[in-house]
C-alpha cells in the first residue's frame, strides 16, 4: 500500500496530487502528517509542498473541471476530515475525465462522498451565522467564541463582515486557537489563544444577566422540548451562547 503523506496544508494536497501524476503513481492514500499512525503493511512517500506545483494544479481544476469543483476540494479541506487528501485526489481524477459534469454522477461513491462533506460543512456554516453571539469587551470589539466540527472561521467572516460592516468583532475557534480579526475594513484569519481574549466591559456583563432573565422569562414550563431543542440546536453549541452560559 502506498501512502503519500502532506504538510497538512491544501497546498500540500494538491502538491501531492502533483506528484502522483508527475510519478506515474497511484497512491493509495494521501494524509496529513498530523495525527499519521504509521503501519508496517504501507510504503511512505513524503511530500513536499511546492506552491508552483499546488498552483499549477490549482489553475488545472478552475479551467479543466470547474470553480465549484476547486470549492468542493477547498470545503473538503477545512473539513479536517482524516481523509480528504485521499478523496480530493481520487475526485480529481474523476473530474479531469469527466470534467464539469462531474458533480453529477452522485452514483460514484468518490463524488456522493465529496457532495456529503460539502453539504454538511455548508451547514454547519449556515447554523453558526444565526448561533454566533457576540460581546463588547475592552477597545470597544465585539467578541465571539465558537468550536465547531469543521475549521470554517474563514468562511463565516464574510457574513459578519458584511453584516456588522462597521463594528470591529473577533470570531474566536477556541478549539483550533485561530480567529478571523475584522476591523471595519478587512478582516484577516490568524493564530489566537486563550490568552489573548480580552476582557467583558461593565456594560456587557449587565446585559448579558438581562439577556438571560429576558430569556428565562419568556419560557414556558409546560411547552419546553428538552429533545427537540437538542435536535434544532445540539449541545455542542450551547457553551457558546450567552442564554445558556
Amino acid at each position: 500500500m502506498l501512502t503519500y503523506i502532506y504538510d497538512g496544508s491544501f497546498e500540500g494536497i494538491l502538491t501531492a496530487v502533483f506528484e502522483a501524476f508527475s510519478r506515474k503513481q497511484v497512491p493509495d492514500a494521501i494524509l496529513s502528517e498530523h495525527g499519521l499512525q504509521q503501519d508496517i503493511t504501507s510504503s511512505y512517500i513524503f511530500i513536499d509542498t511546492d506552491c508552483a506545483k499546488s498552483d499549477r494544479v490549482y489553475n488545472s481544476i478552475w479551467r479543466n473541471i470547474s470553480e465549484d469543483a476547486l470549492k468542493n476540494c477547498y470545503h473538503a479541506f477545512l473539513s479536517e476530515d482524516p481523509q480528504a487528501g485521499t478523496l480530493i485526489y481520487r475526485y480529481l481524477k474523476l473530474g479531469w475525465r469527466m470534467g464539469s459534469r462531474v458533480d453529477l454522477h452522485l452514483s460514484d461513491n468518490t463524488v456522493f462522498n465529496m457532495m456529503s462533506i460539502n453539504r454538511k460543512l455548508e451547514f454547519e456554516v449556515h447554523r453558526l451565522t444565526g448561533f454566533v453571539r457576540f460581546r463588547q469587551v475592552e477597545g470597544g470589539i465585539f467578541y465571539s467564541t465558537i468550536s465547531p466540527d469543521n475549521n470554517v472561521v474563514e468562511l463565516l467572516a464574510p457574513h459578519f463582515a458584511e453584516r456588522l460592516s462597521d463594528q470591529p468583532w473577533i470570531i474566536h475557534d477556541i478549539k483550533r486557537e485561530i480567529a478571523a480579526l475584522y476591523n471595519t475594513k478587512t478582516w484577516i484569519v490568524s493564530e489566537f489563544s486563550a490568552d489573548d481574549i480580552p476582557l467583558s466591559t461593565e456594560d456587557e456583563k449587565l446585559y448579558s444577566v438581562l439577556w438571560k432573565q429576558f430569556f428565562k422569562t419568556l419560557s414556558i414550563p409546560s411547552r419546553e422540548n428538552p429533545k427537540l431543542q437538542r435536535q434544532l440546536l445540539p449541545r455542542r453549541y450551547w457553551d457558546h451562547l450567552t442564554e445558556k452560559w
